[in-house]
Parts: C-alpha cells; sequence; structure tokens
C-alpha cells in the first residue's frame, strides 16, 4: 500500500468547520438519511459539545430511522443541559405503548399543534374518546386545513360513540365526499371512516357504497404508486373486513363467511409467505368469523382464535401478537377475548375459561365485560346462585355502569326461577322501563309470582310514560290496548272499559270499538248499547232477526241436509259467478270415457270390518294322531251324530292308539287293506 502523500494527511489532519458540518447535516435531512444525519449529528457535537440544535437534529433523525431506544439515550445524555426535549420524550414513550408516561410528559405545556396532536393520538389509543375530541377541539382554532387531521376527527368521534355527529362534523370541516374529491385528495381512509359512522347509525346500505368507493379509490391510489396485487390487499384489508361486516349484518352470512376465511387463510407466494391482511384486520376477521359459526368447529375456531395471542407461562399474563393490543380499540378487544372464552365455554374447558376471566378482571379492572364472562363460567358450571351474587354485587358498586350486568342478572335469575329477583334487576335500570319488551317481561314475572296487582301498576305507569312522551313513534295505542286485555282478563271491567273508551276517542279504530262494546256490556250496558251503534253492520245479516234468535231455546240437531235461506249481495254472487272451475285431475292411465267397474267403497278398511268377511270356522272334530286307519267305524259314527259327551266314545277306540306293543303292519300289508 503506497504511503499518503503529506498534503493529504494535513487534509485530514485539519478539523472540518461547524458550518460544513451543518451543511452536511441538512444535505442528509433532506435526503431523508436519517441514520447518516444521526452520525453527522454526532460529529458537530463532538466538535461543538451541547449544541441544541445538533441535540434536536440527532433525536429527531433516530426517531425517524425507527431507533427509538437511541434517542431515549441521547435524550438522557442531554438531560444536563438547558434543552426541553418533553415533546420527543413523549412520542418515544407513544411508540413503546407507555401511553400513561406520555401523557404525563405533554401536561403543562404550550399547547401547540404538535403537542395537541400528540395528545389526541395518546388519548386515542388510551380509549378516552371524549378527551381526545376535546383535544381535537382545541386544534380547531389553529385553522388546520389537514385531510389527515379530518380523518383522524370523524375516526375519534365513531370511536366515541358519537356516529350521529359526523355528518355534521364534515360539513362544517368542508369535507366533500364525492367520488371526483376524493380522488383528488388521493385519501380511501375518509370514506372508509365516513362508512363506520354509517355502519353506527344502522345506514348499511349507504354504507356498504361508501366502501366500495373507498376500495376503489384506493386500488387506483396503490396501483399508481406501483404496489403489487397482494400489497394492495394488504392496504385494503380493513376495507374488506368491513365490508364483509356489513353483508352479515344485512343477512349473508356465507358471502361475509367467504371473506373472512379468505383473508385468514390466504398467503402471499414466494420462500417467506405471510398473510394478505394486516394483524388488526385479521383479528377482526376471526372473532366475526367465530360470531358466524357459533357452536359449529368450536375446535377449529379456537386454533384460529390462539394463533393472535402469545403463548406466556407467567400467571394472569395475557399478550396479543405483533402489539395487537396497541392497534385494537378497547370493543374490539372486548370482543377477541369474549369469543375465546366462550369457545373454551363450549369445548368445556373449564379450567381454561376460569384462568382466562382471572386475567381479564386484573388487566380490564374498570370493564364490565369480564364480570359478564365469570358469571358465565359459573353458570356453565351450574353454580347460579355464585353468577347472581357476581352480578349484583358489581351494580350495587357500579350503579352508573350496570345496565348490561342488570339485563345478564334478570335473565339468569328468570332461568332460575328467580322471578323476584329478575323483575327487581329490569326495574333498577330507569331508561328502558316503557319499552314494550320490559314492561312485557315485568308483567310476565308479576304474574309468575302472583301479584296481578304490581302487573297492573307496571301497564299503568308505561302508559302514562307514553301520555307525556314527545317522541314520534309513540305506542301509547298499544300500551292501553295490552292493558285493556290484562284488566279484562283479571275481572276488572270497569277499568278495561275506561281505557277501551280512551281508545276509542284517541284512535277510533274498529278493533278498540268491538273492546269496548264487549267489555261495556258485562258492566254497563247502556254503554254498550250507545257505541254498538257506531259499529257498522255486517254484508249478508240484514235477514237475521236478532230478537227472534234470542227467543229460541237455542240450536237442534236436525237429520239431513237442510236449505238455509240468507240474502247473500249481488257483489258476492258476481264473486261467486266469477270463480272458474278447475277441471278434475285423474290418476295416470285412467280413462273417464271407460272408467271400468267402480272401486270398492270398503277398500280403505280393515278386512275384518268388511261387509264381505267370513271368519274361519273351527274344526271342532277330535283329531287323532297316530297311524293310518287308527281311528275306528264307531269313533267316526260318533263324531257325524255330533255326540258332545267325549265320556260316551267306546273303549275300543282308544285301544289302537295306546296298544303300543302290538307291532306294526308292513307297507304291503297296508297296500291291501287299503285296496280292500
Amino acid at each position: 500500500m503506497p504511503p499518503k502523500s503529506k498534503a493529504a494527511a494535513a487534509a485530514a489532519a485539519e478539523p472540518v468547520s461547524v458550518e460544513d458540518l451543518f451543511t452536511s447535516l441538512h444535505r442528509h435531512i433532506q435526503a431523508g438519511d436519517s441514520l447518516q444525519a444521526a452520525k453527522v449529528a454526532d460529529q458537530v457535537l463532538k466538535a461543538a459539545p451541547g449544541d441544541e440544535d445538533a441535540v434536536r437534529c440527532k433525536v429527531v433523525a433516530l426517531i425517524k430511522a425507527e431507533k427509538i431506544d437511541e434517542a431515549l439515550a441521547a435524550m438522557r445524555a442531554a438531560e444536563r443541559l438547558p434543552i426541553d426535549l418533553s415533546y420527543y420524550k413523549a412520542y418515544c414513550y407513544y411508540r413503546q405503548n407507555k401511553l400513561q408516561e406520555a401523557l404525563d410528559l405533554l401536561r403543562g405545556q404550550e399547547e401547540t399543534v404538535a403537542v395537541l396532536q400528540l395528545e389526541s393520538q395518546i388519548l386515542y389509543r388510551l380509549g378516552r374518546m371524549n378527551d381526545c375530541m376535546n383535544s381535537f377541539e382545541k386544534l380547531k382554532k389553529f385553522n388546520i386545513d389537514s385531510m389527515d387531521l379530518k380523518i383522524n376527527i370523524i375516526a375519534a368521534l365513531v370511536a366515541a360513540g358519537r356516529a350521529s355527529e359526523v355528518q355534521a362534523t364534515m360539513k362544517a370541516l368542508k369535507v366533500d365526499l364525492t367520488t371526483r374529491a376524493l380522488r383528488d385528495a388521493r385519501s380511501f381512509e375518509l370514506a372508509y371512516n365516513s362508512a363506520c359512522s354509517l355502519i353506527e347509525n344502522k345506514k348499511y346500505s349507504e354504507a356498504k357504497e361508501q366502501l366500495d368507493l373507498a376500495k376503489r379509490i384506493g386500488k387506483e391510489e396503490l396501483m399508481v404508486e406501483d404496489y403489487s396485487e397482494y400489497d394492495i390487499e394488504y392496504e385494503l384489508a380493513p376495507v374488506s373486513a368491513q365490508l364483509a361486516y356489513v353483508q352479515q349484518l344485512q343477512g349473508q352470512p356465507q358471502e361475509a363467511m367467504q371473506t373472512y376465511v379468505y383473508m385468514i387463510n390466504t398467503k402471499t407466494p414466494g420462500p417467506n409467505p405471510s398473510s394478505i391482511a394486516d394483524t388488526s384486520s385479521l383479528a377482526v376477521a376471526t372473532t366475526n368469523l367465530i360470531s358466524l359459526r357459533g357452536t359449529k368447529e368450536t375446535a377449529d375456531s379456537l386454533k384460529k382464535l390462539d394463533q393472535l395471542i402469545e403463548k406466556s407461562t407467567a400467571p394472569n399474563r395475557l399478550q396479543l401478537i405483533e402489539s395487537l393490543d396497541f392497534k385494537l380499540s378497547p370493543r374490539q378487544k372486548e370482543a377477541l377475548y369474549s369469543a375465546r372464552v366462550l369457545l373454551l365455554l363450549h369445548t368445556n374447558k373449564i379450567d381454561q375459561a376460569h384462568e382466562l376471566v382471572s386475567a381479564l378482571l386484573g388487566i380490564f379492572q374498570d370493564s364490565v365485560f369480564p364480570v359478564l364472562l365469570q358469571a358465565a363460567v359459573h353458570v356453565k358450571e351450574k353454580y347460579v346462585q355464585k353468577a347472581e351474587e357476581v352480578l349484583r354485587q358489581y351494580a350495587d358498586k357500579h350503579p352508573e355502569n350496570s345496565k348490561g350486568v342488570l339485563l345478564a342478572l334478570a335473565q339468569i335469575a328468570a332461568n332460575a326461577n328467580h322471578f323476584q329477583l329478575a323483575a327487581d334487576s329490569l326495574s333498577k335500570i330507569p331508561d328502558i322501563q316503557h319499552m314494550p319488551a320490559t314492561v312485557a317481561t315485568l308483567v310476565a314475572l308479576k304474574e309468575r309470582l302472583g301479584d296481578s296487582n304490581a302487573a297492573a301498576s307496571v301497564l299503568d305507569s308505561a302508559t302514562q310514560w307514553w301520555k307525556n312522551s314527545m317522541t314520534e313513534d309513540t305506542k301509547l295505542d298499544v300500551f292501553i290496548r295490552e292493558a285493556a286485555a290484562f284488566k279484562l282478563g283479571h275481572g276488572r271491567d270497569e277499568e278495561a272499559c275506561l281505557l277501551y273508551e280512551e281508545l276509542v276517542k284517541s284512535h277510533g279504530s274498529v278493533e278498540a270499538l268491538a273492546g269496548l262494546v264487549a267489555t261495556a256490556a258485562r258492566s254497563n250496558l247502556e254503554k254498550a248499547e250507545q257505541y254498538e251503534k257506531k259499529l257498522k253492520p255486517l254484508p249478508g245479516l240484514k235477514g237475521v232477526n236478532v230478537e227472534s234468535l234470542e227467543k229460541t231455546s237455542g240450536a237442534r240437531h236436525v237429520e239431513g241436509p237442510q236449505d238455509m235461506k240468507v240474502d247473500v249481495p249481488e257483489e258476492v254472487k258476481k264473486q261467486k259467478a266469477k270463480k272458474r272451475k278447475r277441471k278434475p285431475r285423474y290418476p295416470k292411465g285412467f280413462d273417464p270415457a271407460n272408467p271400468g267397474p267402480p272401486p270398492d267403497p270398503e277398500r280403505w278398511l280393515p278386512r275384518r270390518e268388511r261387509s264381505s268377511y267370513r271368519p274361519k270356522r273351527k274344526d271342532k272334530r277330535a283329531q287323532v294322531r297316530g297311524a293310518q286307519g287308527a281311528v275306528t267305524r264307531e269313533t267316526t259314527a260318533a263324531n257325524a251324530s255330533g255326540s258332545s259327551k267325549g265320556s260316551q266314545t267306546t273303549s275300543s277306540s282308544k285301544a289302537p292308539a295306546a296298544n303300543t306293543d302290538q307291532p306294526k303292519a308292513s307297507n304291503k300289508s297296508r297296500k291291501k287293506k287299503s285296496r280292500s
């Protein structure tokens, strides 16, 4: 190797100026070479220790290069410097899913655009959707016209259960969902989020249109960027899963199941095959497929679900694969874990279900779904009282979040014939007391308890609520009719009559008028006659004299057909005349011109019941066993004369049969005797 020249050695020995290093640093940042930018930043810090710009450039470059741990180490090394790196540290904690630590670092900082955006993302991950929306509201004052921000706001509204506000928010944000506008914005995510809001509002047809649009625009965008066919399917997997979910809601389970199975089983070709769906879409497809299967193929469903959970020997520890725990929303996690517990119960793996529920109770301490799963496990074990106690304790401690718990408690208690507990549980849910299903259930439970007065009180309170309500979809007529029928069946004729009268005055239906007449006839005959006049006469009953019918002693049976003369209206006669007569259908091969002899009318009767049946006569003649010709003439004569006394037979008739000592005659002698 030739020795270096003196000029080259001198050039290498000369230090590079800080300005040149910053120029090189800027060039690497513009080129997107984050790792090289971090190396140059280190050179700047060697030349100028503690330089704030160099520290910030190094931290940002390491974050962009996905070197989160190294970025945190660089910030710890710069803690002695008077540089505020709280935002970058919070972002690193957010990337490591240390969400609460990240949120604590952002508190007290100036509410800039970057801080508010990061705060909203952290709150979204934590499932605190209302706080997330508050952060987005603060961002509006900055007048940011960003498509990403609009997409995030709509997603947060849907996740917060405020899908009804999405359309108004999109108008306020000036979001255009036409095909051309979405193509110009190159954003299929906006159409996807809009479809999710429509699904929450149960507008499934419109949601399907938006999802089809999102899929079409997404394919166009990704094809322009030279994505492969499998990469396009991977990027659009959330849209495909949501489309299958809409089909499932629209009553097309087979089509939805085909999509789910394709997403779960299909792998990309090549030496390193991978799934064509991202992990979150894969989890959604697996959970929805299990719900479609129900109790069928439980072993296969459990196997597919276990592939989403990491194996761990630590007790009460649950971890989803590939940070899936950070990608799924709280509702999606609840559905996934609930499906696994139910599958374990269906496969009679009670011990594993117990372990999983115990882990869920420790992880989701503020959630209600582990409590419901714990009660389900107790019911499977036939420990109904344990299940009732678990649900009752939770409802007492958390009355504001106990609606689902009380409904489950009512169902379990009703199935166990604990009717009083079931009725008390339903009565503690104020916002459904007036609903028809709740009222019907409470009335049935009170009747099972033998308390008809309490059942009537339930109907009265529901009727009064609907009288005072200002809703358009009123159920008042239904409740009045049911209350009147209930009271009529329990002997409260006057109260039932008042209810029917109120129904007639408010709605005037024929059914209510007929019910009023029938009810009033029991207690107030004058009122019944008064309202009976308002009933329209039935056609065809003009010739019937009611008074003469009342004077008769009743209907009598008359032999033979009788002609009844009833005045039939002309319209009815014309309708009967128009009725087309159908040709008779004959059996195959039957000729109506030559029908042949008529069939036996008794052909369907058993043989013993036919008139032609003659039973076989029993042969009462004595049956004598023995050799041929053993019966004597005296025995034959006695049988022919019809003698009924067996004692009159001669002793000689018995002798040949009993005389076993005499030798038998040969065949030749027998032939001779028969000839003679």
